[in-house]
């Protein structure tokens, strides 16, 4: 149950306590009545971890979608697909590692699989910018899911990024456009689309892959269309001082999102977070995917279309009430 990495977040104190007493114990002499303390130990960690995870706060959430052992697109096509094929390269510019694509077999679904990639260590995060796409990377992710649409295949897409880089050279390779571009083409492709953000939703750069008939979100992800850190700077001109009011204020949590008719799922992660148990996550997140294709892959693909437009033109309708009299 120990933290993977031994990084515990800073709430997680309380935990890192337990955990240490219970290795003591369990490198102590073995007895009985030891044996009894280790397995009541346990149960208390079971239950200060289920209650400490029921009752997160939205800042505190933004953390465990950024934690480092958390487990990323790679991580998930691992230990969910039966095959993974991976293709490279957007035809103009080059390949971006931040975005990966590639043909997937899922149960008895032939599907794309899209998904941002942080990386896991420091090399790897710096060659895939720390999963935030340049233009050639959304370029890259339309290109393919045109090729689904050619050969009838469905799309799912992993969002798990803190934004869209905003270098100069993505913005004068055109950024803005190119994801301007995916959300125009993507809620008209002739396929289903589905979309899972696994982690971090960060803004455009979440959006550039973001359009589907079914959007769900796993349990201690986020998605926002800024950083609580950049709103706090924005709104209270104090840099990120004001961090866990500006979460808490945007409702960017996926129980928030649910509520709002942003999202149709919430996907359960472990006791203690995805981080704990990469293969318990990644059992829940492939239950509700093959949910999701057997619902879509059955409907007329005129009205999947439409149904998909939709239900992004009634996201954030409401109705103004008259004042009385």
């Amino acid at each position: 149950m120990a933290s993977p990495t031994g990084v515990y977040l800073p709430f997680e104190k309380p935990v890192l306590e337990m955990e240490a007493r219970l290795a003591e114990l369990e490198q102590a002499t073995t007895g009985k009545g030891v044996t009894d303390e280790i397995r009541q130990l346990r149960k208390e960690l079971d239950n200060l971890l289920g209650k400490m995870y029921e009752n997160l706060t939205p800042w505190q959430t933004v953390q465990v979608a950024r934690h480092q052992a958390r487990p990323q697109s790679s991580d998930y096509i691992e230990l969910i697909c039966e095959e993974f094929f991976e293709l490279h390269g957007d035809r103009a510019i080059g390949d971006d590692k931040a975005l990966v694509t590639g043909f997937a077999k899922i149960g008895d679904y032939r599907v794309l699989l899209i998904g941002h990639q942080k990386g896991k260590n420091t090399q790897e995060r710096s060659e895939r910018f720390f999963g935030c796409a340049h233009p050639e990377g959304y370029r890259k992710a339309l290109h393919k899911m045109k090729l689904a649409e050619k050969y009838g295949l469905p799309i799912i897409c992993m969002i798990d990024t803190p934004g869209a880089y905003p270098g100069i050279g993505a913005e004068q390779r055109g950024q803005s456009m190119m994801i301007a571009n995916n959300l125009l083409e993507m809620s008209r492709l002739r396929t289903p689309i589905v979309c899972t953000v696994i982690g971090e939703g960060g803004s455009g750069g979440a959006l550039g892959i973001g359009v589907g008939d079914r959007v769900a979100m796993m349990q201690y992800a986020y998605y926002s269309v800024i950083s609580p850190e950049g709103c706090s700077g924005i709104l209270w001109k104090e840099g990120d001082s004001h961090k866990e009011e500006a979460a808490a204020a945007m409702r960017i949590t996926s129980r928030d999102l649910l509520k709002l008719g942003v999202i149709e799922d919430v996907v359960d992660e472990p006791l203690g977070g995805a981080h704990r148990n990469h293969r318990a996550a990644a059992w829940n997140l492939k239950a509700v995917w093959l949910k999701y294709l057997r619902e879509l892959t059955h409907l007329p693909i005129d009205e999947l279309v439409e149904k998909r437009y939709q239900r992004f033109r009634q996201i954030g309708v409401f109705e103004e009430a008259t004042a009385p009299a």
